[in-house]
């Protein structure tokens, strides 16, 4: 398995091709847009070789029997969901944020895994052979793969083929016999920039009609014919300052735009094409997972805050005692969303290709404790920590050790620590609240109103009704006529 500085190494030695500010960004491992990304998602090859982590980091390969990255690896088990969704909590507990340039392609490669295994037995393709050798080489090189299924999409009254431009939805222009062609966008992708290879994935469901856009494959990042646009904003000009103003230099956020301008995809590395009756729920078998392990990634920041805020009460001379009942409040949103994504994984279901499916309904259900209870733990955060790290109003780390006035600023900043503690323990509770460690909570995994309508459809309210109807020992079929329009 690889180290960090040869995952460092592999990507100094890609093609350029991402996109900032009109600016090509020659070495992501060094460009301010992008460094700390890379960093934190080198930070998982450390601690693959680290003792303490590694039965959460690495798992045995069900391919080769060789010890590979969970990253890569299939989800056969509960026992594998459950350390999936701890994984997620460690990776935040190290790095801060998110290292989302792994997690969606993991999701996609065990979604298409089923996928690929289904279409293989109902249509007699050889999409699951490929997947297996493609999966099989990946594990060899030991890979970061980001995951990308968001498509611009359009007007949203309307199928992709209705829309004025069929670009809207990535989609199949030419078919060969050596490979595809593709053209159109994928949008808001995560970690691109730290990642080796890209797991293209369906959208969503479609029909006959816009089959051209069921298609999902695998490309090299810098692949001829694709441009990346960096679109992270939030704190851009403080992400690029320097000394305590990072807090940590471990770990960062990117999100970005995949423009595809008639690329081509070798044949072997093609997982669907136009098999439009198998998109839909290859897209379900990637939400599936996505929303019950991010539970442990809002929880593994959570514990982040939990700590900041306490180091602040100290810094300002109060213990955390004054603040017990916020700080249990905010334990309690923590273990809710981290608890819901074990229990997902405990009461999943095993596909006939091997990977194991978390429950549809509790997944859902976490995915709307998501979209709320970490907002509410970054308000209790700035609530027990003050006006300097909420409002905006700390002054820099330049300024702060500036030889004029450094020591007036250090002065006035003291409390029950120096100031320059203070200042480094507000910065971090901003960057956490309101700056670049905040993870996609509210639509990271797809928009809480998507999610309640997959919890109405995996729930039978008539199951609940006879459940009732019998412990009351009633007989009369009670219905409602359905109100006239």
């Amino acid at each position: 398995m690889k180290t960090s500085k040869e995952y460092k190494q592999s990507l100094k030695k890609m093609k350029s091709n991402i996109y900032k500010f009109g600016e090509l960004i020659e070495d992501v491992t060094t460009h301010p847009a992008t460094k700390r990304t890379v960093e934190g998602h080198a930070q998982i090859f450390d601690a693959a070789q680290n003792d303490e982590y590694k039965d959460i980091i690495t798992t045995k390969s069900n391919l080769t029997g060789e010890r590979v990255s969970r990253y890569l690896s299939i989800i056969s088990s509960a026992e594998d969901m459950i350390a999936n969704v701890r994984m997620k909590r460690l990776m935040f507990n190290l790095t801060g944020t998110c290292t989302g340039g792994r997690c969606a392609g993991f999701n996609a490669i065990n979604a298409m895994w089923s996928a690929t295994y289904d279409m293989d037995k109902e249509l007699g393709t050889d999409y699951h052979k490929r997947i297996k050798k493609w999966l099989e080489d990946a594990q060899k090189r030991d890979i970061t793969i980001s995951g990308a299924l968001t498509d611009p999409k359009g007007d949203r009254s309307k199928s992709p083929t209705m829309q004025k431009d069929p670009d809207m939805s990535l989609h199949v222009v030419e078919e060969r016999k050596d490979g595809i062609v593709v053209r159109g966008a994928k949008v808001m992708i995560c970690g691109v920039a730290a990642a080796n290879e890209i797991f293209i994935m369906p959208g969503t469901g479609y029909r006959e009609a816009d089959k051209d856009y069921a298609v999902s494959f695998v490309i090299p990042r810098d692949i001829e014919n694709l441009t990346i646009v960096e679109t992270r904003r939030p704190s851009d000009t403080r992400e690029q300052e320097e000394g305590f103003d990072i807090p940590v230099d471990i770990g960062g956020i990117t999100q970005a735009y995949l423009l595809f301008e008639d690329v081509f995809v070798p044949k072997e590395r093609v997982f669907m094409c136009g098999e439009f009756a198998f998109a839909l729920k290859a897209v379900m078998n990637f939400i599936k997972p996505y929303r019950a392990a991010i539970g442990g990634c809002v929880a593994g920041q959570g514990d982040l805050m939990i700590g900041a805020a306490a180091l602040m009460a100290r810094a300002n001379g109060l213990s955390e005692k004054v603040f017990r009942e916020k700080i249990t409040q905010m334990i309690i949103n923590n273990e809710t969303t981290f608890g819901m994504g074990v229990a997902a994984g405990a009461l999943g279901r095993k596909h006939p290709s091997g990977v194991w499916i978390p429950d549809a309904l509790l997944s859902n259900v976490n995915k709307v404790h998501v979209a709320r209870l970490p907002y509410d733990t970054k308000r209790i955060t700035q609530d027990m920590t003050g006006g300097i790290a909420e409002t905006g109003c700390l002054p820099s780390c330049k300024d702060i050790n500036d030889p004029r006035y450094g020591d007036l600023l250090k002065k006035y900043l003291k409390a029950n620590c120096s100031g320059e503690t203070r200042a480094k323990i507000a910065r971090l509770i901003e960057w956490l609240t309101i700056g670049a460690g905040v993870p996609g909570c509210m639509h990271g995994g797809g928009s809480p109103d998507g999610a309640k309508m997959m919890i109405n459809a995996s729930s039978d309210i008539n199951h609940y009704i006879e459940l009732a109807k019998r412990l009351a020992d009633i007989k009369e079929d009670i219905k409602v006529e359905p109100r006239k329009k």
